[in-house]
């Protein structure tokens, strides 16, 4: 082996006996190139008795890019959705011999073209990037996709008979904020409810408390909260608890995007569950210009338990 102990072409050429350039047509599976099959098996054996790995960045150089897809996570979007969606794209590339790399909180211009001018990545992914952008929903968004998860938690609420609805929103710049609440108020309009209430649950628990407090002493009709997320509805649920209110005779609760903190809670906590491991495949399909015919959205389903 060469001086840094990485297996290389010429090693498996002179394991397996036969020349260099013949190696790398075998292991590029070069179309070009007539080689008999039991030279290249004989060439296959000894890449992997020797435990050779592809070098790289020549392999990048080679194509125009690397096998790296990059994925950037906004904060305050980690979850069981974002989860799941990285898991379903992670496998996805490794079955087509890619590797994902995440970053969490790194989305800015200037990060992502020094990723870019590092690594050469395939293709540079933002998790909810659509929705981010502004694009408003279509029908396909209502039926299996983002909007379609949002309006379950409206819907769930407006079917047990509830009317007046408030919105918790988080107390920091979340990307999804904007969006998240538009779909709301859009699945309220749909259903014929009033429009929807809506405020923001700081930190800490004090301040919590003060704000639901002053929210619900303004608008004593209001007999359910819908959360952005599971985080802000054990805060709403917290808050509710400590100013004494009972849920859900006082006030229905319910999450997004459940987490298994909601299941340890008093009440439990009534949620929306997200399963993304498809849109994960989808969107590696997507980045790699692999048809992702077949491949359709598991549809969001609520979790029932005793906050609603």
């Amino acid at each position: 082996m060469g001086r840094s102990g990485r297996v290389t072409l010429s090693d498996v050429a002179k394991a397996s006996g036969v020349s260099r350039a013949t190696v790398s047509f075998v292991l590029n599976d070069d179309p070009r190139q007539t080689i008999s099959a039991a030279t290249r098996e004989r060439v296959l054996e000894a890449a992997r008795d020797l435990g050779y790995v592809p070098h790289g960045i020549a392999r990048a150089l080679r194509e125009g890019a690397s096998r790296i897809v990059v994925l950037n996570v906004d904060r305050g979007m980690e979850g069981n959705f974002s989860r799941s969606y990285v898991r379903g794209l992670d496998e996805e590339l490794a079955e087509h011999d890619h590797i994902l790399l995440v970053r969490h909180g790194h989305a800015i211009e200037e990060s992502i073209r020094k990723v870019l001018d590092t690594i050469a990545p395939r293709a540079v992914l933002r998790l909810g990037d659509v929705y981010m952008a502004g694009r408003a929903p279509d029908e396909h968004d209502w039926e299996s996709g983002f909007a379609a998860n949002a309006a379950l938690q409206i819907g769930y609420l407006a079917e047990r008979g509830h009317t007046r609805i408030t919105m918790a929103l988080p107390d920091h710049d979340y990307p999804l904020t904007e969006a998240r609440l538009g779909f709301a108020q859009e699945a309220a309009r749909r259903r014929g409810l009033p429009h929807l209430k809506h405020f923001v649950v700081p930190h800490p628990r004090s301040a919590g408390a003060a704000a639901v407090e002053a929210f619900f002493a303004a608008h004593t009709e209001v007999t359910a909260l819908a959360a952005f997320n599971d985080d802000i509805a054990l805060r709403s649920l917290t808050a509710l608890r400590d100013l004494g209110r009972r849920v859900p005779d006082d006030v229905a609760v319910i999450g997004f995007d459940e987490t298994e903190h909601g299941s340890l809670y008093d009440p439990a906590l009534t949620t929306v569950h997200i399963d993304a491991e498809i849109l994960g495949r989808i969107a590696a399909r997507n980045a790699l210009g692999i048809d992702s015919g077949g491949l359709a959205p598991v549809p969001g389903r609520i979790v029932v338990r005793g906050s609603a």
